[in-house]
C-alpha cells in the first residue's frame, strides 16, 4: 500500500529535500507540500493524504494549531512531526493536539519510513530522544486550571496580565500571532472576558499572573 503524504514546513530547502528522500521510498508518494500550517489544513482538505509530515514553527499558523485543526475537521488523516524542536513544551503540545508521531529532523529517511508506516497503521511514532519528556509529564501531578483553561491558555494569560503584545507573546513561546489570536479568543469565553484589562483582573485573581 502506498502511503500518501502531505509535507509542511516554512522553508522551501527542507521541503524540496524531504520531497527528494521521501520520493526515494518505496510506498511513499509525496502528494504536496505547504509552507505554513494553514496550507497545510487547506491542502489536507482538498487532497486527503495518509499523513501530514508537519514542522511546527511556521508563520501564520504553526503547526501545533494546524494538527489541532486536523484532528477536529480530518480526523482520518494523520499528523507526524518532523521538527527541530525536542523541548518538553513543543513535544507536549503537538501530542495534545492529535499529532500521532513526533520526529527531530536528525531522523533518516528510513526512521522515517518505519514512523510514517507505523502511524498509519494506528500505531504511535515518538523518536528517541523526545520520548523522555514524555515520561516526564505523565511522572507530574496533573495540574488543575480554573474554567477549563489549557496550559497554553493559562501561559498565554499570564503574558497577557505581564503587558506583553500579541506578537511579543508569539515571539516569546514561538507560536504565530494568529495562534495567540486564536488562543486569546478562546480563553477570553472560557473566563467570561470582554477584554484584556478584564483577563489581567481574572489572572491575578487565579494565580495566574506570573506564568511566564
Amino acid at each position: 500500500m502506498t502511503i500518501r503524504v502531505l509535507l509542511a514546513d516554512d522553508q522551501r530547502v527542507v521541503r524540496e529535500g524531504l520531497a527528494l528522500v521521501l520520493g526515494l521510498l518505496p510506498d511513499v508518494e509525496v502528494v504536496g507540500a505547504a509552507a505554513d500550517g494553514q496550507e497545510a489544513v487547506e491542502l489536507a482538505t482538498r487532497l486527503r493524504p495518509d499523513i501530514v509530515l508537519m514542522d511546527l514553527r511556521m508563520p501564520r499558523c504553526d503547526g501545533v494549531e494546524a494538527t489541532r485543526l486536523l484532528a477536529r475537521d480530518l480526523p482520518e488523516v494523520r499528523v507526524v512531526v518532523l521538527t527541530t524542536y525536542s523541548d518538553d513544551r513543543s513535544v507536549l503540545d503537538a501530542l495534545r493536539a492529535g499529532a500521532r508521531g513526533y520526529l527531530t529532523k536528525e531522523a533518516g529517511g528510513d526512521e522515517i519510513s518505519a514512523a510514517l508506516r507505523r502511524v498509519l497503521e494506528d500505531g504511535a511514532a515518538l523518536d528517541p530522544a523526545v520520548q523522555h519528556h514524555v515520561l516526564n509529564a505523565l511522572a507530574k501531578p496533573v495540574e488543575r486550571l480554573p474554567d477549563g483553561l489549557t496550559p497554553r491558555e493559562a501561559e498565554v494569560l499570564g503574558l497577557v496580565a505581564a503587558g506583553l503584545s500579541n506578537a511579543e507573546i508569539a515571539e516569546r513561546l514561538f507560536i504565530s500571532e494568529g495562534t495567540v489570536k486564536s488562543h486569546i479568543n478562546h480563553l477570553f469565553a472560557k473566563i467570561d472576558a470582554r477584554d484584556r484589562a478584564q483577563a489581567v483582573a481574572y489572572a491575578y485573581r487565579h494565580g495566574l499572573a506570573d506564568r511566564r
